[in-house]
């Protein structure tokens, strides 16, 4: 059996899928898009599998994710739809329930957050609720994991027991002529289609495109159509898409009249009007979101994260050692034991050492974003945002590729325009992400030992106003012209955090980052140990400098030789961060033939302070990996402008690592 989990943004979703699923998950993207996916088995029902379905406020086809999302509902039928709304808004977030209820698929009602709505005085009567709708509803909390068996056991009963909603038309008057006229007008249409009568011809009303096409109306039954809803449009004295959101809301009016009590005061929303008063101030904003991100990178680095990765980096030191001494004890062929201690163990060994920084990292921002404040980030940059010619949507593909480009660059698709989601997709390269964190602190421990979480975000910071400034320059292209849309995001209520999600997400951080230490990383210093191995013949060489990568490196070096790194070996580092960014430092740790621990002190022979800072704006700014570069060409279908975006961004770094070491040369 497949469910379909659908609600708003904000409304718990997340939370109540980790509840539904617990681990027993998987991750990916919708097919033929990249959207997120991300389904699993139900907990102790392993015959019955729940899709997460994007956070949505409508069916309409603004966004990818309403399309996503409707498509999968119509297309692939699932067995039941488990429908998630935030029990203290109750009104607004039954207009997606309503559009839910019109697709004729069973149904329960998930009424979340109840903890919440009992502390504010406020209560709901479920049973009059479910009776008003049609459907089933379940009390719920998810974050206190409240309800979840009564859910999942209703879904299941209703869906073996293909109880679709009883509550199947609830519009009146004029609307309710114009909707049943055009249902039976293209009765043979939805049938063929296999899509609710009631449900196609409100998305006619609507002027949905893709419906319309799928249909395969005729001229006369267009011209029909669209003279129904005109006469519907003159008797009404509004809009068409107005007229149905009026219905909508009447009946959602007229149920909830019944059934919520308003009565008391809603703790939570009072307790954030106060909290935003502060953090979402004109002018105190900004400054606080700095000093949070100041205290997230000082405890990151500085007493949490990185003394964790110290430990660590003596830890894998000591299990390299006692290995090399075992292959040597065993006889083992002195190229293979080089292969194994010098090549593998030194390379995924100096990147997986970092792995405590990550997982620090993103415990504070999945706190940050649990807690509901990222949303308050994107209100409060929704106006600079708009000043440079952005949406203040921009800001969550921005925020998540401090994670991630690739996933950055998907979530674009949220933007409704496409001038904003291609300028969107230019800007996120410049978000520092999370796999350029093990350069940072390898460099930050050799040169800036005591200022640490200074140079961190300095570095983000580098990162955001570089990229804000190519926004800029861009935006004069014709290609880019034009304005941002308008920006409407709910803000949530503050909330703790739940401890299991964070818990998730720190889990699918460190999996991930091991995942591609073990592989993409693993060949990478494989293929870096036998280049500097070997030279032109095959011969194994006595000196690095005769070896096949340096041939490679001296070819390049001369590149950067007005950035301060003009050495082979820094040039070779660079080109394998274009697999991954960790390659960088594990290929410097290949070429060194050094420990972990050790690191630190080779790079300072390597550099000198201002070269170091020089490299590090350079690895901020290049261009991202390849598993980006993919995803940024399959979202502009350009193959060109993507390779152009490529050279456009390592020259954009080159520049810029000239200028800081130039001057600081001059300077220091």
């Amino acid at each position: 059996m497949v469910f379909a989990l659908a609600g708003n943004q904000n409304s718990g979703k997340t939370t109540l899928f980790n509840q539904l699923t617990g681990s027993n998950q998987h991750v990916g993207n919708f097919p033929g898009v990249t959207v997120d996916r991300k389904d699993g088995k139900i907990r102790d029902h392993e015959f019955a599998t729940v899709v997460d379905l994007p956070g949505i406020y409508s069916l309409s086809p603004y966004t990818s994710e309403e399309i996503v999302t409707r498509d999968f509902l119509i297309e692939n039928k699932p067995d039941g739809i488990i429908n998630i709304v935030d029990a203290t808004n109750i009104e607004r977030n039954l207009y997606l329930s309503l559009q839910l209820i019109e697709l004729g698929i069973p149904m329960v009602l998930a009424l979340n957050m109840m903890d919440e709505m009992r502390a504010s005085g406020r209560s709901v009567d479920v049973a009059a609720l479910s009776k008003g709708l049609g459907i089933p509803v379940i009390p719920i909390s998810a974050s206190k994991g409240e309800g979840i068996h009564e859910l999942v056991d209703t879904a299941i009963a209703t869906a073996q027991a293909k109880l679709v909603p009883t509550i199947e038309d609830f519009c009146s008057g004029t609307v309710h002529r114009c909707i049943h006229s055009i249902a039976h007008l293209i009765e043979d249409h939805a049938q063929r289609l296999n899509v609710p009568m009631r449900f196609a011809a409100t998305k006619l009303i609507e002027g949905d495109p893709p419906m319309t096409k799928k249909l395969g109306l005729s001229q006369n039954e267009l011209d029909a159509i669209e003279h129904m809803i005109q006469e519907m449009e003159n008797e009404l004295g509004t809009d068409r898409e107005a007229a149905l959101a009026d219905m909508r809301y009447n009946f959602i009016e007229n149920v909830c009249r019944d059934t919520v009590n308003k009565g008391g005061i809603n703790v939570g929303r009072q307790r954030s009007i106060k909290i935003d008063s502060i953090l979402t101030h004109k002018f105190f904003a900004l400054p606080i979101f700095v000093g949070i991100m100041l205290l997230v990178f000082f405890l990151t680095f500085g007493v949490i994260g990185q003394p964790l990765s110290d430990l660590l980096s003596s830890g894998i030191d000591w299990l390299n050692g006692e290995i090399a001494q075992s292959l040597k004890a065993l006889n083992v062929n002195p190229v293979m034991r080089s292969l194994i201690v010098k090549g593998i163990l030194t390379g995924v060994g100096s990147v997986i050492s970092f792995l405590p920084i990550i997982v620090t990292l993103f415990l504070f921002l999945s706190i940050l974003e649990d807690s509901g404040y990222m949303a308050r980030v994107a209100f409060v940059m929704d106006k600079p945002l708009r000043k440079l010619g952005l949406s203040g949507r921009s800001i969550v593909p921005m925020l998540i590729g401090f994670g991630c480009t690739v996933p950055a660059t998907m979530s674009t698709r949220t933007l409704a325009s496409e001038r904003d989601r291609k300028m969107t997709i230019m800007l996120t390269p410049y978000m520092s992400c999370s796999a350029k964190l093990p350069i940072y602190a390898a460099f930050t421990a050799a040169f800036f030992p005591r200022h640490a979480p200074l140079v961190m975000i300095t570095l983000y910071i580098i990162g955001i106003l570089i990229g804000l400034l190519m926004v800029i320059i861009v935006k004069q292209i014709p290609y880019f012209k034009g304005k941002p849309v308008p920006f409407v995001m709910e803000l949530p209520n503050y909330r703790m955090p739940s401890f299991k999600s964070v818990i998730l997400l720190m889990w699918e951080k460190a999996k991930d980052f091991l995942t591609r230490a073990f592989t993409i990383i693993f060949i990478a210093t494989i293929v870096v140990w036998f280049l500097q191995t070997f030279d032109m013949r095959f011969n194994m060489v006595d000196n690095q400098q005769t070896s096949l990568l340096a041939t490679a490196g001296k070819f390049i070096a001369p590149i950067f030789k007005f950035t301060g790194f003009g050495f082979w070996q820094a040039a070779v580092a660079l080109i394998t961060g274009f697999m991954a960014k960790e390659s960088v430092i594990s290929t410097l740790a290949v070429l060194s033939g050094t420990s972990v621990d050790a690191l630190p002190t080779v790079l300072t022979g390597m550099f000198n302070p201002v070269s170091a800072f020089s490299f590090l704006v350079f690895t901020l700014l290049y261009t991202p990996c390849v598993a980006a570069i993919a995803t940024i060409k399959r979202e502009f279908n350009n193959g060109i402008l993507a390779f152009v975006i490529v050279v456009g961004q390592c020259v954009v770094a080159w520049l810029w690592a000239v200028a800081f070491y130039q001057v600081g040369s001059w300077i220091f």
